[in-house]
């Protein structure tokens, strides 16, 4: 099920872990891992700064406040970046590096796209003219996103049935793309992105290119586990209890790539690589 932060009931207890990677021959292992944030409480959804240095990820406090935080690989230290009356989830970076696009579950309990300033953690104004429809932090009932390029934002829309959609910022065009998504879906190109569909017992994963407006089956796998992404390098990955696996197209299969569970992780949640494939980013679902 998608995420409502407005209603959460009980929030999951979760840690992040970073590990380093290296080469050996063909092949990449994990040389050391470490929790970046052991604690007792929310740690979740980070991503990295596409020089790897910095980590951004959501941080739930004893208030049940959620604010994003920036975690310094080098000096190993959290710096709180927003501090708002709302919540926010899901920290995006934009593509020039200037800003940040979150979920953020407002006063009244809608759930928007808001951006933000890198520099101050403040909010910065919507490009869009006022009432705008087209304007980001006007559509409402947002779960997840991601940007599939500067003009269009891939959401997953939290109404019944919940629906995977592709919104327009310059024309306000919104298409849907399917019902019942999986909350991970994820560019390949400016173009195209993957996503999957949830069956009785399993998971469908289509490939869909924007232009064509097409969704072509690519595989299937048989839990209804949620977290993906697309490797530039392996593809289709996903995570199964402490394992990653991924899709090798050649072979039709799923080939595992990491248990984790020698580190002590108990449940993969979601998890992220750098852009050097040098760092692995684990959500641990204690």
């Amino acid at each position: 099920m998608a995420l409502n932060f407005s209603g959460f009931a009980q929030i999951p207890n979760t840690d992040i872990w970073l590990f380093r990677l290296k080469k050996e021959k063909e092949k990449i292992v994990i040389e050391k891992g470490e929790n970046i944030t052991h604690r007792d409480g929310y740690d979740n959804q980070p991503s990295f700064s596409p020089d790897g240095k910095r980590i951004y990820y959501v941080s739930v406090g004893a208030d049940k406040q959620a604010d994003i935080y920036v975690y310094g690989v080098g000096s190993k230290k959290s710096v709180k970046l927003t501090n708002t009356k709302e919540s926010e989830y899901s920290p995006t970076l934009s593509g020039d590096e200037k800003k940040m696009h979150c979920v953020a579950v407002l006063q009244d309990s809608s759930q928007v796209i808001i951006p933000f300033d890198l520099k101050d953690g403040k909010i910065l104004k919507d490009p869009y003219p006022a009432f705008s429809s087209n304007r980001i932090s006007q559509f409402d009932s947002v779960g997840y996103f991601t940007f599939l390029n500067e003009d269009t934002v891939l959401y997953y829309k939290l109404t019944k049935p919940y629906t995977l959609r592709a919104r327009s910022l310059s024309t306000g065009d919104d298409v849907r793309i399917a019902d019942n998504p999986v909350r991970g879906f994820k560019k390949i190109s400016r173009c195209e992105f993957v996503f999957g569909i949830k069956d009785a017992d399993r998971v469908d994963f289509y490939k869909y290119h924007a232009v064509l407006k097409k969704a072509v089956f690519y595989c299937s796998y048989p839990s209804l586990s949620e977290d993906i992404i697309w490797h530039p390098q392996w593809g289709l990955m996903k995570s199964e209890k402490t394992e990653l696996l991924r899709y090798d197209e050649a072979q039709k299969k799923w080939i595992p790539v990491f248990d984790l569970s020698q580190y002590g992780v108990s449940k993969i949640a979601r998890f992220t690589f750098d852009e050097q494939n040098k760092k692995l980013l684990v959500v641990d679902n204690k």
